[in-house]
């Protein structure tokens, strides 16, 4: 009798071994590039003397407390308070600025003397126009120069509502633009851009302020 010779059955292959999935390298954002420094503030334009016969006529006349200057073309006497009524009169009178176009005020609040007055005059015989300029402290009065010129009545009053500062000898000062009772200067530097005098919007418009 034959013997059955059995034949071992097949074993599966050895399963693969498993390879690790070759890892991702990290991502890594490109550095930020250094900011650019800072670029110094240019210097702007600054006064320069101005040399003419007029300005040296003044500053014959009043010495230290006339300096005349200049700015990107614009001829200007920077005068004490103290002799500016004076000086405009003799410009009137004897270099024939027979126009006062305007006067205004520009505030600096942090300045010792914290106003500057000006004074825009024109020469029709001339044709030349000249700034006349002054530093007041606050609450110091200006001569008014109504009697050299009567335009400068309601420009001084302009100055007067919109900066507080008075004109001393002005015939009639008294706002022009805002009322009588209205409180606070609207164009000193220290008068808010939403302040509003509600005290008189009550009383005379009764209705309350929308600030």
């Amino acid at each position: 009798m034959t013997e059955e010779v059995k034949t071992p059955a097949p074993q599966p292959p050895p399963e693969a071994a498993k390879t690790p999935a070759a890892e991702k390298p990290a991502v890594v954002a490109p550095a930020a590039p250094p900011k650019p420094a800072a670029l110094a503030k240019p210097a702007g334009p600054v006064p320069g003397p101005w040399t003419s016969p007029l300005a040296e006529k003044y500053t014959k006349r009043f010495g230290s407390g006339v300096d005349p200057l200049t700015y990107l073309g614009q001829n200007y006497l920077s005068v004490d308070h103290s002799v500016v009524r004076d000086l405009l009169q003799l410009l009137r009178e004897e270099d024939q600025f027979d126009y006062c176009v305007d006067i205004t005020a520009v505030h600096y609040p942090k300045r010792e003397r914290p106003f500057d007055v000006i004074w825009i005059l024109y020469s029709f015989p001339r044709n030349e126009r000249l700034r006349v300029k002054t530093q007041i402290a606050d609450g110091e009065a200006v001569a008014s120069s109504v009697p050299i010129w009567p335009t400068a009545n309601w420009l001084e009053r302009e100055v007067y509502d919109m900066f507080g500062i008075t004109f001393e000898g002005h015939p009639d000062l008294k706002r022009i633009l805002l009322p009588d009772g209205w409180k606070g200067h609207p164009l000193r530097k220290d008068y808010s851009i939403l302040q509003q005098d509600k005290e008189w919007v009550q009383i005379n418009l009764g209705i309350e302020s929308g600030q």
